[in-house]
């Protein structure tokens, strides 16, 4: 999935030197993940050891860009230039199934 370069993404309201031309919509990306039996196994070994548990660190870090690429793409499909107000959350749909949630709001921007 190709982000654009031009593609601004701000969790502020508004992008600094710019102005909000036209507001597109809310904008998403979502992703639902779980590890397999053996990422699992690997991170209890982690856990017995303390620390970082990289496994899951690296799961949780895949699942957001992933959310966050969707999100983007998107605010693409609605023609948008920026998202501003971008948050992320995150649910347990059911034991060891998460979801990762990218939101916020798509824009026009332009220079102020």
């Amino acid at each position: 999935m190709a982000i654009s370069p031009s593609m601004i993404v701000s969790t502020t309201f508004d992008v600094q030197g710019r102005r909000v031309r036209e507001y597109r919509g809310v904008v998403r990306g979502i992703t639902v993940r779980s590890r397999s039996i053996v990422g699992n196994i690997g991170a209890m070994i982690q856990a017995l050891f303390g620390g970082n548990i990289t496994l899951y660190t690296s799961l949780c870090e895949q699942a957001r860009a992933d959310a966050f690429a969707l999100m983007v793409a998107h605010a693409q499909e609605i023609g948008a230039n920026a998202v501003i107000a971008m948050r992320y959350d995150a649910n347990e749909v059911a034991a060891g199934i998460t979801e990762v949630l990218a939101y916020g709001t798509a824009v026009l921007v332009e220079p102020a």
